[in-house]
């Protein structure tokens, strides 16, 4: 007989608990993204967050994918552990410059471009 306790999360739920456990851990981890502050974030995902761990934690950036992603990949690169929130996925594609040019730079791999 199964006697493990199931709870039923909404995926929203689910990665709110997981940003605010990781937040919880440790110290070096934060999140950074377009509203996620002020506004709890496009899917309300960070909601309340801001309240909870303040605004070194939870940081609220310009309409800047490349920018902000590339801020991100900085910060990890330097000790840091964030967690860069995009929109939407769509978006994404406006920081892949960035993404490619860290994985080329930092992890050795020129011939990949």
């Amino acid at each position: 007989m199964d006697t493990a306790l199931k709870i039923k999360l909404t995926y929203r739920e689910a990665l709110k608990q997981a940003i605010r456990e990781a937040l919880q851990k440790d110290e070096k981890v934060f999140l950074m993204g377009e509203d996620v502050g002020r506004y709890g974030g496009a899917f309300a995902v960070s909601k309340g967050l801001l309240q909870e761990f303040g605004p070194e934690s939870i940081i609220d950036v310009p309409l800047s994918e490349s920018g902000f992603v590339g801020a991100g990949i900085g910060a990890a690169l330097n000790g840091r552990r964030p967690i860069v929130e995009v929109m939407t996925v769509n978006f994404s594609l406006l920081a892949m410059d960035q993404i490619v040019m860290a994985i080329k730079n930092y992890l050795g791999k020129p011939e990949l471009l």
